[in-house]
């Protein structure tokens, strides 16, 4: 076999792989691309060949692509995991040198369906939160019925004997003054911890109140800026105003757990879609889809579980260095 017969024999295997490949260099250009190329970046091979990030991908995604390619060239090797839509991806990219230059190599092989191990691993994360949700209404409940109603009586038996002891034991009633005080503190703390348990809430008090509880409780930790944006003439369905907070205490936590950062950003308005929900942060940021960063944790299925039980579009985008933004959209035709 000549040598044109075995490039050719090669070019052929690698076009009409299952997998994709592709090769970028230093120009930030696809100098080669073979495969189902469309499933990874949304552009067929022949698209791509010869192109630059900038020219065949959306602003965002050459932001990720041209970050991690500057990764590469660094000489990292990268393992990620990718979603699109129900298909999902398992990529790994490579530095390599040819005639001198350097040149980042990437391949994409699908894992769809996903394995029988993750599933499984997801479906008992998943019921693991639809439990843990199950007891936090209870606890909740208990602390408003019964510890809450019971300190309400405590407190007005006090009331009670202040006012038998105001002309017999002035000095007593001062004591009972600064137990009623006391008690008056627990009282709202147990108040305010019933509340952060129960997830129905947000539907009683509406979505801007149990942001702005949210962002009181955290100044203690948290000593940057949070603005805080939410339009008051949004009309929620109780479910997604209730998914949505769930989704935006988790991103809050994380920004302020992990991030770094000294500002973040909370928004909730109106668009085309649907409402929206955006929480952003100018923290040290991370790439989603890197498996070797760690940072696919309980909170990350977190959001995911309540995006889906209020059929609500969850994404999350985010590069080293640059921040992170977690947004939540819900269709109006939902």
């Amino acid at each position: 076999m000549t040598a044109g017969m075995t490039e050719s024999l090669a070019e052929a295997f690698l076009e009409q792989s299952p997998e994709c490949h592709w090769i970028a260099g230093e120009d930030r250009v696809f100098h080669r691309a073979y495969g189902g190329t469309s499933s990874v970046f949304g552009r067929p091979a022949a698209e791509l060949r010869g192109r630059p990030l900038e020219e065949v991908l959306d602003p965002a995604a050459a932001a990720l692509w041209r970050s991690r390619l500057d990764r590469i060239l660094a000489g990292e090797t990268l393992r990620l995991r990718e979603r699109r839509g129900d298909a999902a991806w398992y990529i790994t990219m490579f530095p390599f040198r040819a005639g001198g230059a350097r040149f980042a190599g990437g391949l994409a092989r699908e894992l769809t369906p996903l394995a029988t191990a993750e599933k499984e691993l997801r479906f008992a994360v998943l019921s693991a939160l639809k439990a843990q949700e199950f007891e936090r209404d209870m606890v909740s409940k208990f602390l408003h019925d019964m510890v809450g109603q019971n300190l309400t009586a405590f407190g007005l038996q006090l009331d009670l004997l202040r006012m038998d002891l105001e002309r017999s034991a002035p000095e007593a009633c001062s004591h009972i003054g600064e137990l009623q005080k006391l008690l008056g503190t627990v009282m709202e703390q147990v108040r305010d911890y019933s509340y952060e348990l129960n997830p129905s809430a947000v539907e009683r008090a509406g979505l801007r109140s149990a942001v702005d509880r949210l962002a009181a409780r955290l100044r203690g930790r948290f000593t940057g800026v949070m603005r805080i944006n939410v339009d008051p003439s949004l009309k929620f369905d109780p479910r997604i105003a209730t998914a949505m907070f769930q989704i935006l205490q988790e991103a809050v936590e994380n920004a302020v757990q992990h991030a770094g950062c000294s500002t973040i950003d909370i928004a909730v308005k109106s668009t085309k879609n649907g409402p929206l929900l955006e929480v952003s942060d100018n923290g040290r940021g991370f790439d989603p889809g890197d498996l070797s960063a760690g940072c696919r944790g309980l909170g990350l299925l977190s959001m995911e579980h309540h995006a889906a039980q209020a059929g609500l579009s969850l994404s999350i985008t985010g590069n080293p260095g640059s921040g992170c933004a977690v947004r939540a959209v819900a269709d109006r035709n939902l």
